[in-house]
């Protein structure tokens, strides 16, 4: 299983940007799509979590500003980002626990939001 996210870039402070994760791979088995982030310096932070079905958690710290989806291509989720704030800026990983496997992570990508 592989996971490719993309989308990031430079964007000023308010203004928005909109992550793709797409899981590939025969036959893989998750209850769910993650996003977190890391910024410099800092832990990774889980940003929103999102299940095969039922209700989307966020982080505190992006609750109102980002949306998380499911796109209709199975394992293919999206992370809209509106009203970025610099302390967004960061590297956003998708992740997934499959079932045989574990832990996966994508290879990242950089969201800098200048002030």
């Amino acid at each position: 299983v592989q996971l490719q996210a993309s989308g990031g870039g430079l964007v000023q402070a308010g203004g928005s940007l909109r992550l793709s994760c797409s899981a590939s791979g025969t036959h893989f088995r998750v209850n769910g799509i993650d996003w977190y982030r890391q910024a410099p310096g800092k832990q990774r932070e889980l940003v929103a979590s999102i299940p095969n079905s039922g209700r989307i958690q966020y982080a505190d710290s992006v609750k109102g500003r980002f949306t998380a989806s499911r796109g209709n291509a199975k394992g293919t989720v999206y992370l809209q980002m509106n009203n970025l704030k610099p302390e967004d800026t960061a590297v956003y990983y998708c992740y997934v626990d499959e079932l045989t496997y574990g832990d996966i992570w994508g290879q990242g990508t950089l969201v800098t939001v200048s002030s």
